[in-house]
């Protein structure tokens, strides 16, 4: 019987956890001219899907993922509305740095900073890249890792939403 209550505990505190993971924690981010917002208010747009990479300036597949998503979001915005919002993990050393990478790239989705790594933590993601999509304020989809190709997944996954 004790062992069959002690299952039943960590089942619960299991499901309960994977509930919890689909909502948006209000996490404090900040914009590149030092504005705060809460993350949580960047997946209220309705029924627009939002697209969220984590990244930093120093990890190569991000970069690589999110070059290919640059390229892409102009022809693929057409067929599926949508938004981008990318967060950097940069802490405080490399996160002064972020505005200018982000120029000399020409990303034209909105960049925000998660510098203490608070919304890392509460979203549980260990490492970069790392990809979601939110939709009417939940998390609907994961991604962790990029190899070239995965942002076509991303985008099939996208209009099946």
């Amino acid at each position: 019987m004790k062992k069959i209550s002690i299952f039943s505990f960590f089942v619960t505190v299991f499901c309960l956890n994977s509930l919890a993971q689909n909502d948006l924690p209000e996490v404090r981010i900040k914009t590149l001219t030092g504005k705060e917002v809460n993350f949580n208010s960047l997946g209220n747009t309705g029924d627009t899907a939002v697209i969220i990479s984590l990244w930093a300036t120093w990890c190569i597949p991000c970069i690589n993922e999110l070059e290919n998503i640059n390229e892409q979001y102009e022809e693929i915005q057409k067929e599926t509305p949508f938004k981008i919002a990318a967060i950097s993990i940069d802490d405080s050393r490399t996160s002064s740095r972020v505005k200018s990478f982000v120029a000399g790239r020409g990303w034209t989705f909105d960049i925000y900073l998660d510098v203490n790594s608070d919304l890392k933590r509460a979203l549980n993601i260990n490492d970069v890249p790392h990809i979601l999509i939110i939709k009417k304020g939940k998390i609907v989809y994961q991604h962790n890792g990029y190899v070239p190709g995965n942002e076509i997944e991303l985008f099939e996954k996208l209009k099946s939403l």
